[in-house]
């Protein structure tokens, strides 16, 4: 605990106090006799270092670039791999468990051993790894790197410990997975096929063991070879040669025929009896010729299941083989049953599929029930059981990308009654004819945590759709939908507005703000535009009212004190230059130039909306003098004030929704007054526009050059919520200035938060993109002038101090612009709730101006002890409810006022202000600077909070160096600074968001949300929240088959893999072969994280665990001899059975 004491002796206007060297911080305005003037300001901070702790909880969505799928039939649980080195688990709703490879490589296969808690993963850099699922979070055991040949298929029995792994050679090893080190027996391709086959057969594209017989393995190469090895005799059985290549096999239980699936579209199905030529071939989808000849070539099957059924004839899955002739036709995964025929088509490329049976052993009828099919884009899983084969309702949120995410909304410790409403509401628009089966993948289990409160997070698309998802106790749910293009009518050809958006997405989401309290949702469109809903539980029919702004800014130069550029007029003038010169096709002619008209063209209608969020109110920027509006940057919203702010580059919007009128539009160097704090340049807009018109090509390029050079941190807005989903990557290859004019669009094709890379100027020397990013951006005040227009970057309505002299605080809007300028707006509002709907409300600037270095990203107010002061908020109440005659609706107010009083003088409060290089704590209203503090100077902040975490609060910054800090207040003291997460690319920028509590999410790719924790009790609480991979289950066993069938060869026959693989009878295998790496999720690495304070008992643990471990082992040695010993006595019963009619000599 620490406790800061301030002594605020002679507050004047001339002799401000000076903390710490902080630049004096002052209003021009007024002198403060009437102000409050507390002699000392004593805030008690409560949080330590000790409270903070970043670590990754939770990924939801469908794994981005998908390419193994895998399933354990025992364990029902699921695994996914994909081209980033990561592995998804699924199990029932809540088990949900991603893994990473430190290398990064692609995962080609997946294998689990099943009903052992363990799965092998075979990687893109030819590495075998071995993960215990034995444990929350999963770890690699062993991994074993293979230095001479590239894997191609791996194949892993039931209930053996021997994995089958063939290579680009056209080589088999077999890996011990115990050990996991590589046996002695080796089948060569060479000895595979036979001596006198002049062609290399190809790499080996599958491995499996004849269900007949384990001792035999099918090996299929890919030029077309089959062959069956006799692991015994070590010699081939036969070897079958077919034209066209293989892609997989797949046998028929009872291990007297297979088919293969073959590059030409055909199936082909072979008896063990006769392996000259298969006794059947098929084109399932090919056109059959009249005159009896080989029916035409189709695409490639890439694999087939052949799966029995008791009561039926068996199905034949496969994916792929459709015509050539059939162009663009969709991927489809056919279904062969019978006579029937059934082609499911797929929304996307099929990347696997498994199909799911009720057995485990490959020598059973497999009885399938459901197929599992991975694609690029979703996953889904086919009911078998049902003739018309629907699917099963997906539990897991793998449609989060259904459009791409653009903008990213937290919200933690909501009112406990807004998801059951959302809820409630959402399931009336859920798609039907699912199966009314249950969820295949049921395995693994969960429970609900201790400390769970309600959490939403929302996203918004390009598709100008906003999602709703229940977020609560790590999982996530979706809760309701909204599409807000139905705000707009649709884009019609011709249209001279919107006739060049129609291949576009005008209704991407850009931003958007949320209060749960009032439910009031605002949404920020691509086109410049703001909707504003209210929710209600009751369909109403109503007309949207449309306000359209004319935003215009007559752009003046800002100068610093200290900079005399040269090229000032040129950079402005290319900025607002014509996409063509004067006299190409595309110039502006005056009869063709737009003015005053929206991008959008609102719904004049009546319009029935459902229960749920109902638009009321839609604000448009208009086109001003051919030239589009610029896009909103920052947006605020509050309920109590009945009001909406909204800015961009040319200045601020506010909005009295109640009244549905706008109070005050005016560009930001008006804002300032008298006060403007840097000297403008003031030019003539069009005479730069003339100037400009006639740039040549070369000049172009120079100054583009110079532009990239002095650009300012938010002249893309990549800092937190004032971003552009569509801003463009400049500084790429050739520099050229993008110009447009009245005849280019506004807009280009929405690219979402999700695939935004970054792209920036190349630095002079050989860096990093992460020391690239950071140094592009500028890091001083006077380079941030040299951007043509002083965007507003945030918005914040408060109680707050708008003068010196006020006594009480009141209405009070925060602008921050960026040039680290915060401008303060006194509001006018009245209190009477009939005068509210009829009298005006005043909105005025101060003349209050404080700066800061870079600019500014958020706000905070706490009181003098410290806690942070909630935004004032309107109870919710539903619009559309029937009105009561005996209980009239009143609005009812929640304010939260940093004064106890509004008779009496306040006390003052501190103000946070932060800023992409700096913080800042003022005190109003004397609006002097207490602490101050350089959050980076090499880089600088993306993303920063005011957050309550452990009963109290603290600032929370996330860095473009990946950097997350934590810094107390009011006293801005470092409490955490971890290099947590690099700045791969502009998605995890523009979607990062802290929330209350300690958790905080980004897109960590198109598809997938991540969540992290930085509060020690909320990493030290994950390991419950978790769900368990691994339930102990027993093994179903194996069904006896009838004495005839036994006699007559039709069971299986088993044989020790360890007397053919182990080193006593097949040796060691070269060292230089493969390397054997060991894991860090054994004892081992236990050992090296035991240490500090609990080493102590984690040695203790780790003993312990070590004896358990030697007791295990000690069992399993002891039900292995068991079990050598059971099989000794029934061989040696066998041998006395066999011997015992025999006379003496016929031995």
């Amino acid at each position: 605990m620490k406790k800061f004491r301030k002594v605020l002796d002679g507050l004047t206007t001339s002799s401000p106090v000076n903390i710490g060297g902080a630049p004096l911080c002052s209003s021009t305005a007024g002198t403060p006799t009437a102000a409050p003037t507390p002699r000392e300001i004593e805030v008690v901070e409560t949080l330590v270092s000790e409270n903070f702790q970043i670590c990754k909880t939770v990924r939801h969505g469908f794994p981005h670039q998908p390419t193994a799928l895998a399933f354990d039939p025992v364990q029902k649980i699921l695994a996914i791999g994909s081209r980033t080195g990561g592995v998804r688990i699924l199990g029932r709703p809540g088990v949900d468990c991603y893994c990473q490879h430190d290398s990064g490589a692609a995962v080609l296969q997946l294998q689990f051993l099943i009903n052992e808690g363990a799965l092998v993963t075979a990687c893109a850099d030819d590495t075998l790894h071995l993960w215990n699922l034995r444990q929350k979070r999963p770890a690699i055991l062993h991994s074993l790197k293979f230095n001479r040949e590239c894997i191609t298929f791996c194949h892993l029995p039931f209930q053996s410990k021997w994995l089958y792994v063939g290579t680009e050679r056209g080589n088999t090893h077999i890996v011990n997975i115990e050990s996991f080190v590589l046996s002695g027996y080796v089948i060569m391709w060479n000895k595979a096929i036979e001596l006198s086959t002049k062609t290399h057969p190809g790499p080996v594209v599958h491995l499996s063991d004849s269900p007949r017989d384990e001792g035999k393995l099918l090996i299929g190469f890919e030029s077309g070879t089959v062959v069956q090895w006799d692991l015994r005799a070590k010699k081939a059985d036969f070897r079958i040669y077919y034209d066209e290549a293989i892609h997989s096999v797949s046998w028929h239980h009872e291990g007297k025929q297979f088919m293969c699936s073959h590059s030409d579209g055909s199936l082909t199905t072979w008896s063990l009896r006769n392996t000259a030529k298969p006794f059947q071939v098929t084109f399932p989808h090919g056109k059959t010729q009249r005159d009896g000849r080989k029916p035409e070539s189709c695409k490639p099957i890439l694999k087939v299941d052949y799966k029995t059924t008791r009561n039926s004839e068996p199905f034949i899955i496969f994916s792929g083989g459709l015509s050539y002739d059939k162009a663009n036709r969709r991927p489809t995964l056919t279904i062969m049953h019978g006579k029937s025929i059934t082609a499911l088509e797929m929304d996307h490329p099929i990347v696997e599929f498994l199909t799911l049976c009720e057995t485990p052993y490959a020598n059973e009828v497999q009885e399938p029930y459901a197929v599992a099919v991975l694609l690029e884009k979703d996953f889904i899983v086919v009911d078998l059981t049902q003739s018309n084969y629907p699917i099963f309702e997906n539990p897991y949120p793998m449609d989060i990308h259904e459009s791409p995410v653009t903008c990213t909304a937290y919200f933690a410790d909501c009112p406990p009654e807004i998801i059951p409403v959302l809820y409630s509401i959402g399931a009336k628009h859920k798609k039907q004819g699912y199966s009314h089966k249950e969820w295949p993948v049921s395995g693994g289990t969960w429970t609900l945590g201790a400390q769970t409160y309600p959490e939403i997070i929302i996203t918004g698309h390009a598709d100008g759709s906003i999602k709703f998802w229940d977020a609560s106790a790590i999982t996530l749910q979706m809760l309701y939908k909204l599409k807000t293009s139905k705000v707009f009518e649709k884009p019609k050809v011709g249209d001279g507005r919107v006739a060049e958006l129609v291949e576009e997405d005008p209704f991407a989401v850009q931003m958007v703000s949320w209060c749960p309290q009032s439910r009031l949702l605002c949404v920020v469109g691509i086109s410049a535009h703001v909707i504003l809903y209210r929710f209600s539980r009751h369909d109403a029919t109503t007309e949207i009212t449309a306000l359209e702004v004319r935003l215009q800014c007559d752009v003046e130069e800002p100068i610093s004190p200290s900079e005399t550029d040269a090229n000032t007029g040129l950079l402005d003038a290319s900025l607002h230059s014509p996409q063509h010169p004067p006299g190409s096709p595309g110039s502006a002619t005056p009869d063709s130039v737009r003015d005053s008209i929206p991008c959008l063209r609102v719904k004049n209608r009546p319009i029935r909306m459902p229960p749920g969020y109902q638009a009321d109110l839609v604000v448009q920027l208009l086109w001003v003098d051919g030239e589009p509006p610029q896009q909103i940057t920052s947006l605020d919203i509050n309920s109590a004030y009945s009001l909406l702010a909204l800015g961009n580059c040319n200045g601020l919007v506010v909005v009295d929704y109640l009244q549905k009128n706008v109070l005050l539009c005016m560009s930001t160097l008006e804002l300032y007054g008298s006060n403007d704090p840097y000297q403008r340049l003031t030019r003539s807009p069009r005479k730069s526009r003339q100037f400009a018109a006639g740039l040549t090509e070369l000049t172009d390029n120079q100054v583009s050059l110079e532009l990239d050079r002095s650009r300012s941190p938010t002249s893309d807005h990549v800092n937190g919520h004032c971003t552009s989903p569509t801003s463009q990557p400049y500084g790429a290859g050739r520099p050229k200035l993008n110009r447009r004019g009245p005849s280019r669009p506004p807009f280009r094709k929405v690219q979402s938060a999700a695939c935004m890379e970054v792209s920036l100027p190349a630095p002079h020397t050989e860096e990093s993109r992460e020391n690239s990013f950071s140094r592009s951006r500028s890091s001083s005040v006077s380079s941030i002038d040299r951007e043509t227009k002083e965007a507003v970057t945030v918005l914040r309505f408060m109680e707050s101090y708008a003068h010196k002299v006020d006594a009480v605080p009141s209405a009070c809007l925060w602008v921050g612009t960026s040039l680290g300028v915060v401008l303060v707006i006194a509001l006018s509002i009245p209190t009477d709730e009939e005068e509210r709907l009829e009298e005006p409300v005043t909105v005025m600037p101060s003349g209050t101006v404080l700066t800061i270095k870079g600019s500014v990203l958020t706000f905070g107010s706490l009181d003098c002890n410290g806690s942070l002061v909630s935004i004032p908020y309107e109870v919710w109440r539903d619009p559309h409810a029937p009105e009561d005659p005996d209980c009239p609706r009143r609005r009812k107010l929640v304010n939260f006022s940093p004064s106890t009083s509004q008779d009496t003088p306040g006390e003052g409060h501190l103000a946070v202000v932060c800023s992409e290089k700096q913080a800042k704590v003022f005190f109003m209203p004397a609006q002097t600077c207490l602490y101050v503090h350089h959050i980076t100077e090499t880089s600088f902040v993306l993303r920063a909070d005011v957050v309550s975490v452990y009963n109290s609060v603290c600032l929370a910054c996330f860095c473009a160096n990946g950097h997350v800090m934590m810094l107390s207040l009011p006293s801005l003291r470092p409490l955490l600074d971890v290099n947590f997460l690099p700045l791969t690319d502009m998605r995890i920028a523009r979607t990062f968001c802290f929330a209350e509590g300690g958790q905080a999410l980004y897109l960590s790719s198109p598809t997938e949300i991540q969540r992290i924790a930085y509060s020690q009790d909320m990493c030290d609480s994950l390991q419950e929240m978790l769900g368990e991979l691994f339930t102990p289950v027993e093994t179903p066993e194996a069904q006896n088959k009838g004495f005839l069938k036994g006699f007559f060869g039709g069971n299986a026959q088993t044989f020790d893999r360890e007397e053919l693989f182990g080193e006593a009878a097949a040796g060691k295998a070269s060292r230089s072969l493969a390397q054997h790496i060991p894991g860090q999720g054994g004892l081992e690495g236990m050992k090296a994280a035991a240490g500090g304070v609990v080493g102590d008992l984690a040695r203790a643990r780790m003993a312990a665990e070590e004896r358990g471990q030697r007791l295990g082992e000690l069992e399993e040695r002891t039900a292995l001899m068991m079990s050598s010993a059971e099989m000794f006595s029934k061989h040696a019963h066998e041998l006395m059975l066999k011997c015992k009619d025999k006379k003496w000599y016929q031995f």
